[in-house]
């Protein structure tokens, strides 16, 4: 097993203040609150006209289709959902907490021997191509998204159908993908076999940052394997805290903080504290397991 650190970061609301694609509406002129009430009407909608169940969670993103098959979002493709990217607004202290973190164990000449490091992941329900484009991408170590394939024909690219989608139950399978390492080496099918001595990231040693119930199938995971669980909400907002709350109450989270990862507050003490004693952990163990393999030097009797 590999002596790394996992930080898995929801994105919408976790890291962004507020949601992704605003700067897109920004762009085109649309209003959010309208776009969102057509989505949520849409699995009803389907259901009442054609006796079809289609997944909450990820709808939106047909909408986003058939809009801009319909000229609400003209000429829509992945390059302009990356830029679109640069234009996102995150919390305070993003992305200077992904490098912090990172630095945190790397300047320890003690955990530096023992080969730990704190790797960064975005599982997300939301665009990859934005995720991409945004300022966290050059911290991170892979994301999970969703993917939009392009109709090329005519010679303007724009998004045509989905490629990949990742709703609230399907994060779990990114983070045994995280487990097996098959970022790194794609070759591993997650479905696979494989002894939990040969797994990249242990659950353990795995810390999962979201901001509310949606997540809780992410957060049951990492809890019941032994890892940490954290949740965020913005600033002044009531009915966000008393959501983590319940959270922490129910046992789903083991602790949450205001939306704010500049260097003192609580949330950015409290991932560093959970790394530097995740960190502590495996150079016990390690340091444990290098002393009983080394023999005893013979003596003259």
């Amino acid at each position: 097993m590999a002596n790394i650190i996992a930080v898995i970061w929801d994105f919408d609301k976790t890291l962004v203040n507020g949601y992704m694609q605003d700067p897109i509406f920004k762009k085109y002129g649309v209003d959010p609150n309208a776009f969102w009430a057509e989505v949520n009407a849409l699995p009803d909608k389907y259901m009442r006209e054609q006796g079809v169940r289609v997944n909450r969670e990820t709808i939106y993103l047909n909408h986003f289709i058939n809009c801009t098959r319909r000229g609400v979002f003209p000429g829509l493709n992945n390059a302009m959902l990356e830029a679109f990217g640069r234009e996102l607004v995150f919390y305070p202290g993003v992305p200077e907490i992904f490098e912090r973190t990172k630095q945190l164990v790397a300047e320890d000449r003690a955990y530096r021997e023992h080969d730990i490091k704190v790797e960064h992941y975005v599982v997300s329900t939301g665009m990859a191509a934005v995720i991409r484009g945004s300022a966290v991408m050059q911290h991170v170590e892979a994301v999970w998204g969703c993917e939009f394939i392009e109709d090329t024909t005519g010679g303007e690219r724009v998004i045509s159908e989905l490629g990949y989608t990742i709703d609230n139950t399907s994060k779990t399978r990114a983070l045994f993908e995280i487990n097996k390492g098959v970022p790194q080496n794609p070759h591993i099918d997650v479905n696979s076999k494989m002894p939990a001595a040969l797994r990249r990231v242990s659950f353990e040693n795995m810390i999962y940052i979201a901001d509310g119930p949606s997540d809780i199938p992410a957060f049951s995971l990492v809890n019941k394997n032994g890892g940490t669980t954290f949740a965020i909400y913005p600033k002044g907002d009531l009915a966000a805290l008393r959501q983590v709350e319940q959270l922490r109450m129910d046992g789903r989270i083991h602790m949450y903080a205001e939306a704010d990862y500049t260097e003192g507050t609580t949330a950015d003490m409290w991932i560093c504290n959970k790394i530097r004693a995740f960190a502590e952990r495996i150079y016990e163990t390690e340091k444990r397991r290098l002393d009983a393999s080394i023999s005893q030097t013979p003596r003259h009797l």
